[in-house]
């Protein structure tokens, strides 16, 4: 029966009723149209609020604008590290261009007064760093400037992170104004940092004492004057700097060099924005992708109820009552999608950021689900629903009615353009999945190449344990050495360890400092520059290091600091071309600067070359072996170094043993709080991570890519089948061949899938710079794209098969009936 009248709320009660009993008779239909729509909403929705967070509003500092790091970029254009020494921090205060700018360092601190000490990360502050950044506390107040007054002490204050007051304090408020003991030490709680306020991802603040040592350097933040541009800024610091330089040339490059503020979020774009971009652009095609089989699905499904829509005009139906009923069915479907959509977002960002690179993002960022973004992608759905939805009764509520009630079967006219509407939409979406895939084939052959590269190491069963030093402990080179040798020796007697080796700066792949060096008998050249490791010689067994040329210094040599040195195979190469290195003499920059680093007797002199190791990775997991040194560890030690473990078992499975020994040589020794085998260590490097998280999470979403437009291809060729149902049944009467309506069924995709795949490679191919800028993969592999053909080609065929061979078997006599 058809309803043509009544009141408003009436007609729209009936046309949802209507509505869900339409979309109940086709679950598959419903399912298919809701889940397409979930999985583009849902993917689009949390990669933005992910990118949102992270590049577009990171920190909750005041005016990160003109919040800049410095940095030196040396004659080679790389970028050269440094520090300022209080007076140097003064002077750069005066500078016209900047308008505050706060100095700090880092250290390690234990807390003392309980059962057990805890380590904490301490972040030593200026005291005008918390105005700098401009955040109210949770509870309490920030650091200031009376805590700490030129010439004077600081004030015992502390200022607590939020995650160290959740974990050590139970997130109790009532902790302001009490007493925090950190190596015999009182200090009184005065604030509590809001859980956005992460700056250097400490454990506690205190203030910094600004010592008058010429080489006691800290890292310095400015902020520029309104109105000043980088350019601007770059010009005016660069004569303090050559100042800074002339005054103290060891802390700055050799040569010319230039100034370079950056902004504060620039590093975290450059490593990780256009891997976001590359995954957004990616959900937007997973997006495309869904709408499109919403579109397919309901254009396909309103051309085969053409011949309805016609009988119900022809029996006085209004035009506007048909496109009601549908755009009711339409917007259900589009708002039950966006339902789950919704959730979807939800829950998969959580999954997301747990994908993300540990230290590529500002951890400051607040990652939820950007609302904007969400009512944008809902808004596209709902559209889809209603113009493709509604498409079919436009075209056929003024049908022809002499054309309806001839036909006695599904097709009426329209039904050509339909199919012309269907097939474009069917090749659009082949050719944005063929695009996918081979972007995901990308990916994924970029980071297998990444997990088997050659490392020249075996990092397997062997972890680093960093152990602080304290300051005012162990402050000679004689202590220092023995207390080194003690830990080593210690560690190594553990229950379970096979072989320890310090290694203060050797931790593979990426490791060491580079350092200029001469070469005895040849002039100097700011050009030579190799990364110099402080080790033990159990560093090379440790890890497995073979030996190319000559042999490791011995542990009385290393006991002794004595002047040798190993190069690897490159430096022998690059540096002593004619095979001469064992024997020759290298030269080190390296400082007497106590307490904090300690040099041996003659270790700014020549070093005699003893030996050259095989090549290891040193510079990351894709950069080429640089030219690397290693010395004994004694010739120069730091307060702090890390003891190498390698263990019969799972090595983080001593760790309590571990620190027991270290315990019995210093009961108020800590080690960091989180050492990582050196497999978990490979897994942290930053392009490590950024590989597994556009291989894994464009892989995932090629996956969902490629079964949307294999169901959109089945639901096609199901509503073809359908709708071809009498045709095919007359076709067999007069003696046509099952197999004559298998090819018929499948030839009716062929020419759409076929334009799509063409399409698709043509896109692949045109965008793989895009691709490979960010993935070591290319989306240009003939294999990989044959491969990714064939996958597409294979799903294709299987939605096509179902309905063929559905078609193919159905009874003569019953198709004809078939109405």
């Amino acid at each position: 029966m058809i309803w043509v009248g009544g009141a408003p709320v009436q007609r729209f009660l009936q046309d949802v009723q209507y509505a869900l009993r339409q979309l109940k008779k086709s679950p598959g239909f419903t399912a298919t149209a809701v889940i397409s729509l979930a999985l583009g909403i849902g993917a689009t929705t949390a990669v933005f609020s992910v990118i949102y967070a992270i590049l577009m509003n990171p920190y909750p500092y005041a005016h990160t604008d003109r919040f800049m790091h410095m940095s030196l970029i040396d004659a080679e254009g790389k970028r050269q590290g440094f520090g300022l020494n209080s007076d140097q921090w003064r002077e750069l205060k005066k500078s016209p261009v900047i308008e505050d700018a706060f100095v700090e360092d880092e250290w390690s601190l234990t807390v003392t007064g309980h059962d057990f000490p805890e380590d904490v990360e301490a972040g030593f502050e200026s005291s005008n760093m918390f105005n700098f950044l401009g955040v109210p506390m949770l509870y309490g107040r920030g650091l200031q400037p009376s805590d700490a007054v030129d010439g004077h002490e600081p004030e015992p204050v502390v200022v607590l992170s939020y995650k160290f007051w959740q974990r050590h304090f139970n997130s109790d408020p009532s902790v302001v104004g009490q007493k925090l003991q950190m190596v015999h030490k009182d200090y009184t709680i005065v604030g509590i940092a809001p859980s956005r306020f992460t700056w250097g991802d400490v454990d506690v603040y205190v203030p910094q004492k600004i010592v008058e040592e010429p080489n006691h350097t800290f890292n310095t933040e400015i902020r520029l004057k309104p109105g000043v541009t980088r350019d601007q800024a770059d010009a005016a610091l660069l004569p303090l700097f050559q100042q800074f330089a002339k005054d103290r040339p060891q802390g700055f490059p050799k040569g010319s060099f230039k100034v370079h503020v950056l902004g504060l979020n620039d590093n975290f774009l450059q490593d990780l924005g256009g891997t976001l971009y590359l995954l957004l652009s990616a959900v937007a095609l997973l997006l495309l992708i869904g709408c499109g089989n919403v579109s397919i699905l309901l254009l396909a499904r309103g051309t085969s109820r053409m011949h309805e829509f016609a009988l119900r005009a022809a029996v006085g139906a209004r035009r506007w009552r048909i496109v009601q009923q549908l755009l009711t069915e339409a917007l259900l479907l589009s708002l039950t999608g966006a339902a789950l959509g919704v959730g979807l977002a939800y829950l998969s960002l959580g999954k997301i950021v747990d994908t993300l690179p540990k230290y590529a993002y500002p951890h400051e960022a607040a990652i939820r689900i950007n609302v904007p973004v969400l009512c944008f992608c809902v808004a596209v759905a709902i559209l889809t629903g209603v113009i493709f939805g509604l498409w079919p009764a436009l075209q056929m509520s003024r049908p022809d009615m002499s054309q309806v009630m001839q036909s006695g079967t599904r097709k009426v006219a329209g039904s050509v353009r339909g199919g012309r509407a269907l097939g474009s939409l069917i090749a659009g979406q082949i050719a944005l999945t063929m695009l996918m895939l081979a972007g995901a084939g990308a990916a994924l052959e970029g980071f297998v190449k990444l997990t088997t590269v050659h490392l020249g190491y075996d990092p397997h069963n062997i972890m680093s344990v960093p152990i602080p030093v304290h300051e005012n402990t162990y402050k000679t080179w004689a202590d220092r050495a023995n207390y080194f040798e003690q830990l080593k020796t210690r560690v190594a007697a553990t229950p379970g360890v096979a072989m320890a080796a310090i290694s203060t700066n050797a931790t593979p792949p990426s490791n060491g400092g580079d350092t200029l060096f001469d070469i005895l008998g040849r002039p100097s050249s700011q050009e030579q520059k190799a990364r110099l490791n402080f080790v033990s010689p159990g560093y090379f067994p440790a890890l497995k290091i073979g030996i190319a040329q000559g042999q490791i210094w011995s542990e009385t040599e290393n006991h002794n600091g004595a002047p040798v040195i190993v190069i690897n195979e490159t430096m022998a190469r690059k540096y002593f071309p004619k095979g001469n290195a064992l024997g020759g003499a290298i030269k080190l920059q390296l400082k007497d600067a106590p307490p904090f680093n300690l040099m041996a007797p003659g270790a700014d002199g020549w070093l005699r070359v003893v030996g050259v190791i095989q090549d290891k990775l040193d510079d990351g997991l894709r950069n080429p072996v640089v030219p690397e040194m290693f010395v004994p560890y004694t010739l120069w030690m730091r307060m702090g170094t890390q003891i190498l473990v390698r263990a019969q078992v799972s090595p983080l499975t001593l760790l309590p043993a571990i620190r027991k020994q270290i315990a019995a040589v210093d009961p108020e020794q800590q080690t960091i709080s989180d050492p990582q085998d050196l497999e978990h260590w490979i897994m942290s490097e930053p392009e490590y991570e950024q590989e597994r998280l556009v291989s894994w999470l464009f892989g995932a979403f090629a996956v969902l890519a490629l079964l949307l437009a294999a169901v959109g291809l089945y639901s096609v060729v199901s509503y073809s089948v359908a709708q071809r149902t009498n045709e095919f049944g007359i076709r067999m009467a007069l003696g046509a061949q099952r197999e004559h309506i298998w090819k018929m069924a499948f030839r009716s995709m062929s020419v759409s899938v076929s334009v799509g795949v063409g399409v698709g490679l043509v896109l692949a191919l045109a965008l793989n710079k895009v691709v490979a800028h960010w993935a070591e993969g290319s989306s240009r592999d003939p294999l990989l794209l044959a491969g990714a053909t064939m996958v597409l080609v294979l799903a294709a065929a299987i939605a096509c098969a179902v309905p063929a061979r559905r078609a193919a078997k159905t009874d003569p006599m019953v198709a004809l009936r078939y109405e």
